[in-house]
């Protein structure tokens, strides 16, 4: 089953999501190297001490429940569970020394674990 797929700025989502342009040209980059990748997915799961950690990982397929943002012709998928959490948030891709790494900055974020790879917060995700 193919999903229908309805492209959306992300300046008309009222920015529930955003790149700076370090982190688009990552995902870019990233989706060149996966060239039957249908888009970039970023997420949340349960897990670790504090609750959620982020995920991001290139999509073989854009399903039904996903919210689909087009950054400049890099495609980015959201699904409509982890939406709510992740509303407002800014992702970076960040290179200090020898790492290189997504850091995000979500307002819906409360208390981190002390390692830094989950975070608490208020919003709940029924995926």
């Amino acid at each position: 089953m193919t999903a229908q797929v309805n492209t959306v700025e992300p300046s008309a989502r009222g920015a529930a999501l955003e790149l700076t342009d370090s982190a688009r040209r990552h995902i870019a980059s990233q989706m060149q190297q996966h060239p039957t990748a249908a888009a970039f997915r970023i997420g949340v799961k349960m897990s670790g001490c504090s609750g959620y950690m982020y995920v991001v990982d290139v999509a073989d397929s854009i399903n039904d429940e996903d919210e689909v943002f087009d950054f400049e012709g890099t495609r980015v998928v959201v699904s409509r569970q982890a939406l709510p959490v992740l509303s407002g948030t800014t992702v970076d891709f960040v290179k200090q020394g020898l790492n290189s790494m997504f850091r995000f900055h979500n307002p819906n974020a409360g208390a981190s674990c002390g390692c830094g790879e989950s975070f608490t917060t208020d919003t709940l995700v029924t995926e």
